[in-house]
């Protein structure tokens, strides 16, 4: 038995095989690879990539909202409670979280995500308009898009705890991760670990879960960020999977030319959304299982997938283990690819990427 030093001041006792090596300098997981042969990409360092996009994101964000010179009032009027209310709220700055804080700490606490005219919306998404606001959460008779929002948040979790759990000498580049679609038993995030023939023991899966659970205790908000086509080419062009699909996912966009983008804590992604309103709303979170499969745009990938809980749902530990079992066999969703950009005129444009959700 070691000590697990994958994360700064964490620790977990593991056993590692013989590929794995303990660096309690650097405190995370140490692991043999073989180099990138982009001869770039090698000068590259997770923890200054992550440093980067954070600054271009905040810098982004700061600049909308320093365009916006007059703070006009909007009604927004909040249904489902046990009394309809109206209030005034400022437009473009206002989010749906700002007008639960206006009823209760309750409501602020339980909605996962809301409903604006009946659309999907992030919680911390600005209102544009005059709207009717439902808040929903994980114990509604429907379901169906607060699960949705759920899995995709999953995905956008694991993709930041497959940046953060290696050490910084392993440059592991996210490539995408499919829509979400809860009959397939998991989410999921496609990735290249730049390692050759690593199978995760059952313990280092453990470790890694561990490690997510850490994440989730801070409770950070899913923040989204509307950017155009060349920000979002700034913020990730050390990364040449998303590089490569931005200008399809730009495409799709209602004006052809924009990326919609997240934040959770340090970290930075693509995904059409909406995402869950917090880290805090995720409870039981388990990596499942790491499988390699061949993308027909991006040569060998590792498909990592998972199985989690929202923290308002309890479940018998024996039922959720029994699903995480289902969950650890092969994701057969959407491999990663690149599709042509949706043309005007065929209906509405969604930015739902190649193989971002």
């Amino acid at each position: 038995m070691r000590t697990c030093g994958w994360l700064k001041s964490f620790k977990v006792s593991c056993v590692f095989p013989a590929q794995v090596r303990f660096n309690s300098s650097h405190r995370r997981l140490s692991l043999q690879a073989n180099p990138i042969k982009d001869e770039n990409s090698e000068k590259i360092l997770n923890e200054n990539v992550t440093k980067k996009r954070i600054s271009l994101f905040e810098e982004e964000g700061n600049r909308q909202r320093n365009l916006i010179k007059r703070v006009e009032k909007i009604e927004v009027k909040l249904v489902g409670l046990q009394e309809d209310t109206v209030v005034l709220m400022n437009k473009s700055l206002s989010t749906p979280h700002h007008c639960a804080m206006h009823v209760s700490e309750f409501l602020t606490k339980q909605s996962a995500l809301a409903l604006m005219n009946g659309k999907p919306w992030d919680l911390h998404r600005p209102l544009e308009e005059d709207c009717e606001l439902r808040f929903i959460h994980f114990k509604e008779e429907d379901t169906l898009e607060v699960n949705k929002a759920f899995w995709r948040s999953c995905s956008l979790l694991l993709g930041s705890l497959l940046e953060t759990v290696f050490k910084d000498s392993l440059y592991v580049e996210l490539c995408s991760f499919p829509p979400p679609d809860v009959v397939t038993g998991s989410f999921v995030y496609d990735v290249n670990l730049n390692l050759s023939s690593w199978k995760p023991t059952a313990d280092e899966l453990r470790c890694m879960s561990i490690a997510a659970s850490k994440l989730i205790r801070k409770d950070a908000p899913f923040q989204r960020l509307d950017v155009h086509l060349n920000v979002a080419k700034r913020i990730f062009e050390d990364n040449r999977y998303k590089s490569q699909q931005l200008p399809a996912i730009a495409g799709k966009s209602a004006s052809g030319e924009h990326v919609t983008l997240y934040r959770v804590g340090d970290y930075v992604d693509i995904s059409g959304g909406p995402m869950i309103a917090r880290t805090g709303l995720i409870g039981r979170f388990e990596v499942a299982a790491i499988h390699p499969i061949q993308s027909p745009a991006f040569g060998s990938l590792s498909r990592v997938q998972g199985l989690a809980l929202p923290s308002q749902l309890n479940m018998h530990f024996w039922t959720f283990n029994f699903l995480l079992q289902r969950a650890a066999k092969l994701n057969t969703s959407s491999l990663p690819t690149l599709k042509p950009a949706v043309a005007k005129g065929q209906g509405e444009a969604k930015n739902e990427e190649t193989a971002l959700a």
